[in-house]
């Protein structure tokens, strides 16, 4: 079963950079289809990047030159760059394995001065 685990949310000044992680365990995690996902208040999740096993990625026309999704197998880890961040991008974010449909806990981003 597959187990996700965000990190690297936290309060970044508009214009900042975050980076943000998703451990993964209970699978081979080279083999999965990964993507990051965002929850603002009183908003519905939207896609923001996501990346397959074979290393190609998409990102979504509001993070596209801002943000980049990548991945590291030999660590396990999905990671979320996250850059020139405006207050926008305030929202929960989430990795999840489209492969296996699991869903980590979700890392808080707020974007103010």
């Amino acid at each position: 079963q597959v187990q996700l685990v965000e990190s690297g949310g936290g309060l970044v000044q508009p214009g900042g950079s975050l980076r943000l992680s998703c451990a993964a365990s209970g699978t081979i995690f080279g083999i999965l289809n990964m993507a990051w996902y965002r929850q603002a208040p009183g908003k519905e999740r939207e896609l923001v990047a996501s990346i397959t096993a074979g290393g190609t990625t998409n990102h979504a026309s509001s993070v596209k030159g801002r943000f980049t999704i990548s991945r590291d197998n030999t660590k396990n880890t999905l990671y979320l760059q996250m850059n020139s961040l405006k207050p926008e991008d305030t929202a929960v974010y989430y990795c999840k394995s489209t492969t296996s449909g699991a869903w980590g806990q979700g890392t808080q981003v707020t974007v103010s001065s």
